[in-house]
């Protein structure tokens, strides 16, 4: 059989036809290069991690060597005073900056793949404000001090106020959207904001205690603290993994993900309870912390892309490697005293929030 001209031009289906040169390259497509993209970003960030740890542990009001550090885990000597500094003093309170960051970093990027706002933070379902004022009234009320006691309060307020705000955010027709939880959660907010300053006004004495709280600090959290954190955390963080998939097809739009068989009421309601989680436990330990919610999924979504199976893992380290270096900075630009890790979030992120914005392409949602 004899091949002409036009024979050689037609596309068979063996043989389909190519694309366009000019044909955008999806770069979250499973593929070599994005893969190994990820990886190296996953490793990096692990290193960081480690990095902040480090000087986390060694770095403070009283410097210890990164080899008297090392020492303190491998031949701990209760008799060495760098040994129990480390061990005793520093290691709960660079766990407990570990477990917040985490937490934050992860539900910062949770709430906006639910709520499909990229400036949505814990404050915008009412976690900070639930926990706030249910630290005011158990101090003012109840008369309690510790951290301890505090944590389940904040926590049990954060948690009743998620709940109301999705309520009221699901009033009338088409049910809880975006956009009603997030008025939801503004409203409320500026409602318990409000009751906490007059409780605070009232009484000066819980103005004096609640102050040291609202500023964000990691200073005198014990081992006790961390204990208390971990399984809400771990819950929280196993429900945003196992939700990664569906809110990818939700990013698509609810119509799309309903098509493709997402169930997106039930995935809504389970972010939900991982925010309401992992803001409740980091906000009741720590105060409420501002910024690390919102700048590292932007961040981290710069360099992984909007997968979310990709996203909550890098979230999670990143917010815990940047928590951890604002901490270790504080203690270093006021030795022998310390600025409070929530100033210098704020002090960090907004700058850098502002340049992600101005010089870095906003992945979309």
């Amino acid at each position: 059989m004899t091949l002409t001209s036009s024979d050689l031009a037609r596309p068979t289906t063996a043989d389909p036809p190519p694309a366009p040169a000019n044909t955008p390259i999806d770069a979250d497509a499973p593929g070599r290069i994005g893969l190994g993209r990820r990886t190296l970003g996953i490793v990096v960030l692990v290193g960081v991690v480690f990095l902040a740890v480090l000087m986390s542990l060694a770095v403070g009001a009283k410097p210890i060597p990164i080899g008297s550090v090392i020492e303190a885990f491998v031949s701990f000597d209760p008799t060495v005073t760098d040994h129990l500094v480390v061990r005793e003093l520093r290691l709960p309170r660079t766990i407990v900056g570990l477990l917040v960051g985490s937490a934050l970093g992860v539900a910062g990027a949770l709430m906006q793949a639910v709520t499909r706002n990229p400036l949505a933070d814990p404050g915008i379902l009412g976690v900070n404000a639930g926990a706030s004022f249910a630290v005011v009234i158990a101090i003012w009320a109840f008369g309690i001090g510790s951290v301890d006691g505090l944590v389940w309060f904040a926590l049990i307020g954060a948690a009743v106020t998620s709940i109301v705000v999705y309520a009221l955010g699901s009033i009338g027709r088409g049910g809880a959207s975006p956009v009603r939880l997030a008025l939801a959660g503004a409203a409320l907010s500026a409602l318990l904001f409000a009751l906490t300053r007059a409780v605070t006004l009232l009484d000066t004495a819980t103005l004096d205690q609640f102050r040291f709280w609202a500023v964000g600090s990691l200073s005198g959290r014990d081992a006790d603290v961390a204990w208390s954190l971990g399984p809400f955390i771990a819950v929280g963080f196993l429900i945003a993994v196992g939700i990664s998939r569906p809110l990818n097809a939700i990013g698509l739009g609810d119509d799309t993900a309903a098509a493709l068989g997402i169930k997106v009421g039930v995935t809504r309601v389970l972010g939900g309870i991982s925010i309401m989680l992992l803001c409740g436990a980091a906000v009741a330990a720590v105060g409420p912390i501002g910024f690390v919610g919102l700048v590292v999924p932007h961040a981290t979504r710069a360099w992984f892309g909007p997968d979310q199976r990709w996203l909550v893992p890098a979230c999670a380290l990143t917010g815990a490697g940047l928590l951890l270096a604002c901490d270790t900075l504080g203690r270093v630009i006021a030795r022998p005293g310390e600025v409070q890790v929530g100033i210098m979030t704020a002090a960090i992120g907004g700058p850098v929030f502002v340049f992600l914005v101005r010089r870095m392409r906003m992945v979309k949602l």
